[in-house]
C-alpha cells in the first residue's frame, strides 16, 4: 500500500510545489493511516490543516481503498 501512497502523493506534488510547499510520505501503517510531513511553506501555512485533510487525505482516500486518515507528523 506504500507504493500506491507515494504514486498518489506524487500527482499532487505539482500543486503543492507551486505555492512553494511539498510533502514528504513518512509511513503508512497496517490500519490505514498515512503519515506525512508537510515541508517548504506547507511546513508554517496557516492553511496546512486544511490542504492536509481536505486536499491530501480526500485525494488519497479517493483513490487507494483503505486509508482511514493522513496526519502530520
Amino acid at each position: 500500500m506504500k507504493d500506491k501512497v507515494q504514486e498518489a502523493i506524487n500527482l499532487i506534488r505539482p500543486n503543492l510545489k507551486a505555492d512553494g510547499g511539498d510533502v514528504e510520505l513518512v509511513d503508512v501503517s497496517e490500519d490505514g493511516v498515512v503519515k506525512v510531513r508537510l515541508v517548504g511553506a506547507c511546513s508554517g501555512c496557516a492553511m496546512s490543516q486544511m490542504t492536509l485533510k481536505m486536499g491530501i487525505e480526500r485525494f488519497l482516500k479517493e483513490r487507494i481503498p483503505g486509508i482511514k486518515e493522513v496526519v502530520s507528523v
